[in-house]
């Protein structure tokens, strides 16, 4: 049994320029990042390195079109590095064009077992929520099937991950709050998985203890106090995405796929917008074991009846960030079976690592309640 992967090197540091300094960062290197990022850490280091910006190619969440374009540019630039930094859709990214040797991304799904990485490949996330700096899977918008699928292989973990809290300062409130949600979303599910270990259950309860913690001073004090936090967000994030790398993410994902994919909602929104209509049904099914264990856990935190654990959550988190229905988003109610069949035919990686099976009808169920 797999305990734990490590796979990836973890550095930290105070500063863009400490990290430039200690990485010898120069003219073999590609950084794929955002404008803003670029302008205010990178460009003052008087680099020559060579430069992408993702919205050159696009606009919201990462897609195979988007990829695609990039791999040929990246190519063009004959880098032996890549330095992705940015949050998830940059990192997305940023894994499939250095492990690609050249091919579109249709390719690599087809066949994960034959990629083979050539390029180096450091992360430095932007955000505090992916944790996919260390994890071996990439998620796109698979445009031409109309929903959101995972790539893994271990091609994709980077050499290096490196945790620069300075990065996370400009990022939006809302994009904060999304993000640290996903991250909380991770160590839920990878805890609940019945592949999780006792490592990675240490790693995710930390995670979990932080995140809520963090937001119980940010729904007190405001947003503004989540500014000095924002280590301990990146760390616990970071914490999230070891053990779900191992553990896996299951059916919160797998339910929101569809809607990211369709509607284009970002990542960990789509999440939040589905986690505890997903958690509620858990409970439907099996109250003990490590749900007994997650709920007392979470009620404690929140100072609530572990019966009341989801409830108490899910009235924390709307008031960091509002919580919308399905139908809030756009979805039709005629569209709610599409995303059942979407979920069962393409996402049994994800479903396999539910906390208990959940078959079409309780699928339907969930959205059903979340419409």
């Amino acid at each position: 049994m797999k305990e734990l992967i490590l796979k990836t090197e973890l550095h930290s540091f105070t500063s863009c320029r400490g990290f430039a300094e200690a990485f010898a960062v120069g003219a073999d290197d590609l950084v794929l990042t955002i404008r803003p990022l670029y302008e205010k850490y990178f460009m003052p280091l008087s680099i020559p390195f060579k430069v992408l910006f993702i919205e050159d190619f696009g606009l919201g969440e990462p897609t195979d079109v988007m990829a695609d374009a990039m791999i040929d540019e990246a190519e063009k630039t004959g880098f032996r590095r890549l330095i992705a930094a940015g949050g998830g859709s940059v990192i997305d990214i940023a894994k499939i064009i250095a492990a690609s040797g050249g091919r579109h991304t249709d390719e690599l799904y087809a066949a994960p077992s034959e990629i083979r990485r050539s390029k180096g490949l450091v992360i430095l996330p932007a955000t505090c929520g992916t944790g996919s700096e260390v994890t071996n899977i990439s998620i796109l918008n698979r445009t031409r099937l109309g929903t959101k699928m995972g790539l893994v292989s271990d091609e994709l973990f980077a050499d290096a991950a490196v945790l620069i809290p300075e990065l996370l300062e400009e990022l939006p409130y809302e994009a904060f709050a999304a993000s640290s949600a996903d991250a909380l979303i991770h160590a839920v599910e990878s805890a609940l998985s019945p592949k999780a270990t006792s490592f990675t259950k240490l790693l995710s309860y930390k995670a979990i203890e932080i995140i809520i913690s963090n937001y119980a001073v940010i729904a007190a004090k405001g947003r503004e106090s989540r500014i000095g936090m924002l280590a301990s967000f990146l760390a616990a994030a970071n914490y999230a995405g070891l053990a779900f790398g191992t553990a896996g993410c299951a059916a919160v994902h797998a339910l929101s796929y569809p809607l990211g994919g369709k509607y284009h909602v970002p990542h960990g929104e789509s999440n939040y917008a589905v986690f505890t209509g997903v958690m509620k049904n858990y409970i439907e099914i099996k109250k003990d074991g490590e749900m007994e264990v997650m709920m007392g856990f979470i009620a404690a935190l929140t100072g609530s009846k572990p019966s009341d654990a989801w409830d108490s959550l899910d009235a924390l988190l709307g008031r960091l960030l509002p919580k919308k229905t399905l139908r809030g988003y756009g979805v039709r109610e005629d569209e709610l079976e599409e995303f059942a069949d979407s979920v069962i035919e393409r996402q049994q990686r994800l479903m396999a690592n539910s906390f208990v099976p959940l078959d079409r009808s309780r699928v339907l169920k969930i959205y059903r309640e979340l419409y």
